[in-house]
This record gives structure tokens, C-alpha cells and sequence, in this order.
């Protein structure tokens, strides 16, 4: 008995079958009667051919007929699951194992998930089934077709096989290479070969890597060798995914590449390291990553920070800031002289915000200088110095000689220690506005930290205009945002309820492709401003009470990081669960 060949979907039964559902208005359906395909679409696929042509979706006023809403009229259709591909959220090297390059090619399909008893294959053509023996047989597992969209499926084809086919390529060059170093060491005969840095399957490992944190939206690449594998994560909007599972081998001689491109010492693995590497989006767009290099049990760990040079361009509104956040913080930055503090933890946008800052105040007639440990961002409107502790180059020393370079504005990287701090104070106390960084939990806790360094009040008092705490959070996805009614016991572990009003309604993330079904996209700040005025001076003595001194603050009219959230809350930017994650329970009775 023949097997029923294939059917695979016909462009003028498409568009007959999608102005039959009512997808397609009358109007649109003569156009698409008319399509006649170009020398460089015919080997589209007809919902690819269709949705190129940007046709109104009649269901629904606004939208139109994108590639992945005809998938899922087809799923309706046809009674097929449908699926987003989201690349971090497949296993790359056990999806190209199940099947060849050449068959998935052939059949327009794409292993997505593979299980001890499954193998889920996105495909386009709900009726191409011919294929599904065949694997079943060799793989000797179920196999389970649901649809996907053609353009998703002839990407994430191409650059899954290549990458499995780079790494397949480079642990067969490194096989001999013992993947135990550093606190389990192996003596492993004839096989002293290093791994090459330079090697082309590397490079294009290297290369896939950056390219796929870009498209993906990293802010940090993190490397970790483990006794076996080298795991790949990115950080997106704060959060870590798991990307890859590289061989051990082949981790060490990506680590290598990269020290290499960012004029590492490659030989030198017991010692932490850092440096900097600029290179180029697949837009074109100059990124500069901040590489750092950790030795650990298993080899050397590596953290690629991305900074995206337009982040200093800015606006105070895209960074979070409310009206009364940025008259506050104007009205510290405009003073002449005198220091002033931002707080959070790292990864806070601590650099975002004081980069931010300088670029409007780095005027022709001002002379800005930055000492950084290390240097963020190369900004030409600064003069910017790195810390560098061999030839004895500390903050306090960089401050020193800053000041002798007749600075008007001055950046300092972080206040870590006395010396540090009396010497920013110095600075502030002769004329020069200073900026910094501490490590604290909210604005007030600045003002105990310096005096735990060592600082007297009295210089404290004198010296400082305010201090600025800050978070990030992740602001809800504007495309698949619900909105939802306010639980009133949830809102008063936020904020309490004489602080504000509760909001009739706030949003919930939900989940699109747009935002990868996160809920979220992007994210902003949560802003604590803190000026040092005459009334809040007596409270910083030898003694300091820090509950007085936060509820003398906030009777000034400071919001804390948790009211600040809970306004972006109302305004339908973040959740109350995002606000909570990230900003510290105030120990002050009045929030």
C-alpha cells in the first residue's frame, strides 16, 4: 500500500482559506489573487509571502497579518498545538542530534524539544507528514508535529546546526585536552596539547555567542567552567537564562579567544583579570563589553558586561524618573561645589545614571574628570583615569592628582575607604563638585556608612548636598499587558495606605513573544532622593539615629524605593511582585 504523499500548502488555497475565515477584507483579497512571487521569494513559503504583504487582519481593527497570527489561525484550523521558538529555551546540542541538517532542509522542519520518549518537530505544513516515520524509526521515539513559523524555523535551523557543528568540530580538535584544572589536578600523558584560541570553529562560536547576546538583549554573558561542560548564561533585564552547555574543552578555548580579542594575559590563569573589548552589533551599532576573569575549581570563569554606548544619550524620563525626582536631582547636580552620593547594589544602573548625569553638566566650559575602577564607558566629553593598584594608582592618589589638573566637575568611581572619602570631601570642601557611588541599602544609610568609615559628622554636614538611592526594575511588556483589580492586602505590604491612594486597577504580565513570554520588557529605575537640607543637618551627629533621620526625610517629602515603585505600579509600568524583588522593606515606620 503507497503511502498519501504530502501536501504541502498552496498559495492560492491560502488566500482563498484566509478570506473564507474572514481574515482577509475584500479588497485585500483581489491584491492577494494578484501576488506574483519575485526572483528573491520564490523560495518563500506562502504565509511568509502573505504576511510580507502587510495585510489588515479584518478580525481585529489595528493589526495586521503577521507571519506568527497566521500561524496560529492554521493551529485553529488544523487542531495543532503552536509554538514560539524561543532559542533559550531549547537544547540545541540534543535537537541537532535527532536529525540532519540535510532531512530537516528537506522536510522544512525542526526538532524544538527532545525527551527520553519524544521528539516535539516544529514544522509549517500541517499536512507533510511523510517524514515522521522515518524518525521515529531512528530515533526510536514518539514524535509529536506542532506548527511554527516558516521564517523562525529557516533561522534558528541555520544557526543551531552551525554552532552544534562548530562545537562538534572543536572538542574533536580539543579531545585531548583534560578538562580538570586548578584544585583537582590530573596527569593525563601525551595529552598536552593547549586549545587554540585562533582556531575557526572557535571564532565562530565566539562570534554566534556575542550575536545572539545582542539580538537577545543581554546586559552580561556569564562563562562558567564546571568538571565537564562550560555552562553559557545570559542576564536579561536582570534576570540569568541558561543558553548552552558548552564541552569543557571547548569553554576553555572560548574563554581564550575572548581574553585574546580584549589583549588579556592568556598564560596568566590564577590571577582575576580585567579589560575591555568594543565590537559591533549585527545592526552596526559600536557595544563595548567589560570583560573579568575569575579563577575558580574548574578553570577560569568570565563576565562579558555589555554597555551600550547610546545608554548615556539617555533621557532622565526613559530612565524612570518622575518630575519631582528630576527637580530634586537638578537642583543637587547644579550646585558648584560639594558631593553628592548614589547608592544600590551592583547592577543597580548606578553607571547609567551618573554617566547620564555628566554628559548634560560636561559642558564646553567645565573641565569633567572621572577616576573609575574600571572604566565603564569610553565618553570623549570626560577626561577619564582607571584605577590601577601595581603602580600604587588608588581612587584617593587618582583624586590627588585630579585636582591638581584645575577640575571643575569630578567623578569618583566608588567610595570604598577613609583615605577615599576624606580626600573626595577635600575635594568638595575647595570648590569642585564631586560624584560617587557607595554601597548601601537606601539613601539615609549613606550618611551612617561614611561615619562607619571613619568621617566626623561635622565633615559629613559640611560636605555633602544629598544622596540618591536607586533599583532597576522590569517594566511590563506593552503589547501583552492585562490589566487586573487592586488586592488591597497585597498594595499595604507595598506602601502604606496614608502614603497613597489606592489605585483603582494595576496590570499583570502575562506573557507575548514580543517579550519572550516573560510579561516583561526592558527595564527602569526607582529613584530615593535625599538633599541634605538645614533641617535634616542636626540629625547627622556623632550619634546618628538613622529611624530619625529617614522620618525626618521623608516629612521633607523623600520617597522611599518602595513608593517610587508603587507609583510606577499605578501607572501601569511594573508589577507590585517586580517593585518587592528588588526594593529593601523600609525599617522606618513611615515607609
Amino acid at each position: 500500500m503507497q503511502a498519501t504523499p504530502d501536501r504541502v500548502i498552496n498559495l492560492s488555497t491560502l488566500v482563498s482559506d484566509l478570506h473564507r475565515d474572514g481574515l482577509l477584507t475584500e479588497d485585500d483579497h483581489q491584491l492577494a489573487l494578484t501576488i506574483r512571487r519575485g526572483t528573491d521569494e520564490a523560495a518563500l513559503h506562502p504565509l511568509t509571502l502573505i504576511a510580507r504583504q502587510r495585510y489588515k487582519d479584518a478580525r481585529a481593527d489595528g493589526k495586521v497579518l503577521t507571519e506568527h497570527a497566521l500561524i496560529e489561525w492554521l493551529g485553529e484550523r488544523e487542531s495543532m498545538d503552536v509554538i514560539n521558538i524561543d532559542p533559550l529555551e531549547i537544547n540545541v546540542s540534543a535537537v541537532t542530534e535527532v536529525m540532519s541538517y540535510a532531512f530537516s532542509e528537506r522536510h522544512k522542519i525542526l526538532a524544538v524539544k527532545v525527551s527520553t520518549d519524544e521528539v516535539v518537530v516544529a514544522c509549517t505544513d500541517p499536512d507533510s507528514s511523510s517524514w515522521v516515520g522515518d524518525l521515529e524509526h531512528v530515533t526510536r521515539r514518539n514524535v509529536k508535529r506542532v506548527l511554527a513559523s516558516p521564517s523562525d524555523i529557516s533561522r534558528y535551523r541555520v544557526e543551531f546546526y552551525q554552532l552544534a557543528n562548530s562545537v562538534s568540530k572543536a572538542r574533536k580538535d580539543h579531545s585531548g585536552i583534560s578538562s580538570v584544572q586548578n584544585l583537582e589536578s590530573m596527569l593525563e600523558l601525551g595529552k598536552a596539547k593547549a586549545p587554540d584560541a585562533n582556531d575557526e570553529h572557535i571564532v565562530n562560536i565566539v562570534d554566534w555567542l556575542l550575536q545572539y547576546a545582542f539580538d537577545q538583549r543581554a546586559s552580561d554573558i556569564h562563562l562558567e567552567p564546571r568538571r565537564e561542560t562550560t555552562h553559557v548564561r545570559f542576564r536579561i533585564d536582570g534576570v540569568l537564562h541558561n543558553v548552552y552547555e558548552l564541552p569543557a574543552a571547548v569553554g576553555m578555548a572560548v574563554i581564550a579567544r575572548v581574553k585574546s580579542l580584549g589583549r588579556m594575559n592568556i598564560a596568566e590563569k590564577r590571577k582575576p583579570q580585567d579589560s575591555r573589548l568594543k565590537t559591533k552589533t549585527p545592526e552596526g551599532d559600536e557595544v563595548e563589553l567589560r570583560l573579568s576573569t575569575l579563577p575558580t575549581a574548574f578553570g577560569e570563569k568570565m563576565v562579558m558586561r555589555v554597555f551600550d554606548p547610546q545608554v548615556l544619550m539617555r533621557s532622565f524620563s526613559e530612565m524612570g524618573f518622575s518630575r519631582e525626582d528630576r527637580r530634586r536631582w537638578s537642583e543637587m547636580t547644579d550646585n558648584n561645589h560639594g558631593i553628592i552620593f548614589v547608592t544600590g547594589p551592583t547592577g543597580s544602573g548606578k553607571t547609567t545614571t551618573l554617566y547620564s548625569t555628566l554628559r548634560q553638566l560636561a559642558t564646553s566650559e567645565v573641565n569633567v574628570s572621572t577616576i573609575e575602577d574600571p572604566i565603564e564607558m569610553v565618553e570623549p566629553a570626560f577626561n577619564q583615569m582607571q584605577v590601577n593598584p601595581t603602580i600604587d594608582l588608588t581612587f584617593a592618589s587618582g583624586v590627588r592628582a585630579l585636582l591638581r589638573q584645575d577640575p571643575d566637575i569630578i567623578m569618583v568611581g566608588e567610595v570604598r575607604d577613609l583615605e577615599t572619602a576624606e580626600i573626595a570631601v577635600q575635594a568638595a570642601l575647595t570648590g569642585h563638585l564631586v560624584l560617587s557611588t557607595l554601597h548601601t541599602n537606601d539613601a539615609p544609610s549613606a550618611f551612617t556608612r561614611l561615619q562607619e568609615l571613619g568621617l566626623p559628622a561635622y565633615l559629613i554636614r559640611s560636605s555633602v548636598i544629598g544622596v540618591m538611592a536607586q533599583r532597576l526594575v522590569r517594566t511590563l511588556c506593552p503589547h501583552c499587558k492585562e490589566k487586573q483589580p487592586v488586592d488591597e492586602k497585597v498594595w499595604k505590604q507595598l506602601t502604606a495606605p496614608w502614603l497613597m491612594k489606592t489605585p483603582e486597577h494595576i496590570y499583570t504580565a502575562k506573557g507575548c513573544l514580543e517579550c519572550r513570554g516573560t510579561g516583561y520588557l526592558g527595564r527602569m529605575g526607582i529613584y530615593e532622593v535625599m538633599p541634605l537640607s538645614e533641617s535634616l543637618e542636626p540629625h547627622i551627629n556623632e550619634s546618628t539615629d538613622y529611624q530619625k533621620l529617614r522620618q525626618a526625610a521623608m516629612k521633607e517629602g523623600m520617597h522611599s524605593l518602595r513608593l517610587s515603585g508603587a507609583h510606577k505600579v499605578a501607572a501601569g509600568m511594573t508589577t507590585i511582585a517586580e517593585v518587592m524583588r528588588v526594593a529593601p522593606a523600609s525599617r522606618a515606620l513611615s515607609q
